[in-house]
C-alpha cells in the first residue's frame, strides 16, 4: 500500500473583530485620509469596521448608543472628547484613537502618534487600559473632561478668545494681551479631599487628568489618566514670576519646577465660585456672576471617575 503524504493544514485565520469607525472630516489631518482608507487599514489590522457618518452631536450620540466592541475615532481632541463622553461608563466598549487634529493631547498621553495608517497598523496588537474622566458639578450644571478644567489666567484667555469663533493665532495673541492688562488673580481657598488649603492668589488653577491641555501646554508632566487621581496645579501670583518665565518653563518642560507652581494629587477638589469663567477641556463656561450666591460661597466640585473609559494602546514597535 502506497503511503500518500498528508498535506499540511494551515491554521484558520482568526476571525476579525467587529468595530465601528467614527471620522471627523473637519479635523486638521483629515485631508490626508478618507474613511475608506482608514477602514481598509483597520481591515488589515484585524478588524471588520463599519463606518458611521455623523454630522452633529445628536447624530454622534445616536450612533454610539448601540455600539459595542472597539470604537475607533479619527479626529482631534474635540472629536475624541465628544465620543468619549458618550462612551464613559460603558464596559462593553473600548475606544481607539486615530489622531488627526492639531494638539492631540489625549493621543499623545497614550503614546499614540504618527500618520493614521501607521497608528492603525499598530492596533493589531493593542491592549486596553483604563482611562479616568473628571466629573464636574457646578452652578452652571454638570460637566465632564478628559484633559483638564480650571479657572484663572488660561480660562480667562480662552473666554476672551472664544474658541467657537475658530482658530486664529492673531485673536489668541490679542486675547492674551487684553487679559494680562486687566486680570487680578482672585484669592481662592480650595478643599482637596475634604481638607481646606491655605488661601492663595491663584494666577492659574488647573485640575489635570493628562500632562498637557489646550495648545499642548505641559502643565503637569506627572499626570497619569489611569491612576484614579486628578492633579491640582496652582500658580501663586505672589511669587511675581513674569509671563516670559512661564513661557520659557513651558517650552523647556520645567513648568512644575518653578517656585510659584504647586501640584497636588486628589480625588475630589472643591473650588469657590464667584462667577468667574472656567474652561472644561477646550470649551468655555463663561463668567456668570448671577450664579454666585451672595453670603454663601458657591462651589465647583471636581471628582475623578476612575477607569470610566477603556482605551486601546497600540503595540510598541519591535526593536531591531
Amino acid at each position: 500500500m502506497t503511503a500518500h503524504p498528508v498535506p499540511a493544514v494551515s491554521p484558520a485565520p482568526a476571525p476579525q473583530a467587529a468595530a465601528t469607525l467614527i471620522f471627523n472630516a473637519g479635523a486638521g489631518g483629515s485631508g490626508h485620509s478618507s474613511p475608506e482608507v482608514l477602514a481598509e487599514a483597520l481591515h488589515h489590522a484585524g478588524y471588520s469596521p463599519v463606518y458611521r457618518a455623523t454630522d452633529s452631536e445628536a447624530e454622534l450620540q445616536s450612533v454610539l448608543a448601540d455600539v459595542s466592541g472597539p470604537v475607533f475615532v479619527a479626529g482631534g481632541d474635540g472629536t475624541v472628547r465628544a465620543a468619549a463622553l458618550y462612551l464613559a461608563g460603558r464596559n462593553d466598549v473600548t475606544l481607539g484613537i486615530i489622531p488627526m487634529g492639531t494638539a492631540n493631547n489625549v493621543a499623545r498621553t497614550l503614546g499614540i502618534a504618527g500618520d493614521p495608517q501607521t497608528v492603525i497598523a499598530a492596533y493589531a496588537g493593542a491592549q486596553a487600559v483604563p482611562f479616568d474622566v473628571g466629573r464636574v458639578t457646578a452652578p452652571w450644571g454638570q460637566d465632564m473632561f478628559l484633559e483638564a478644567m480650571g479657572c484663572g489666567l488660561f480660562a480667562e484667555v480662552m473666554a476672551a478668545y472664544d474658541p467657537e469663533q475658530g482658530k486664529s493665532p492673531l485673536r489668541a495673541a490679542g486675547a492674551l494681551g487684553a487679559v494680562m492688562r486687566d486680570f487680578t488673580p482672585p484669592p481662592l481657598t480650595l478643599t482637596l479631599d475634604g481638607v481646606a488649603q491655605p488661601p492663595l492668589d491663584c494666577l492659574l488653577l488647573e485640575v489635570m487628568n493628562t500632562p498637557a491641555t489646550g495648545p499642548r501646554l505641559p502643565l503637569c508632566s506627572g499626570a497619569d489618566p489611569g491612576d484614579g487621581l486628578l492633579n491640582v496645579v496652582r500658580v501663586d501670583a505672589g511669587e511675581g514670576e513674569g509671563l516670559l518665565t512661564y513661557a520659557a518653563a513651558l517650552a523647556a518642560g520645567d513648568f512644575a519646577q518653578l517656585p510659584s507652581v504647586t501640584s497636588t494629587p486628589a480625588r475630589c477638589t472643591e473650588i469657590p465660585y464667584h462667577g468667574q469663567p472656567f474652561h472644561v477641556d477646550g470649551e468655555v463656561r463663561p463668567a456668570r456672576p448671577d450664579l454666585a450666591r451672595p453670603g454663601t460661597p458657591s462651589v465647583v466640585r471636581v471628582e475623578v471617575w476612575a477607569a470610566a473609559l477603556h482605551v486601546l494602546v497600540p503595540a510598541a514597535p519591535e526593536e531591531g
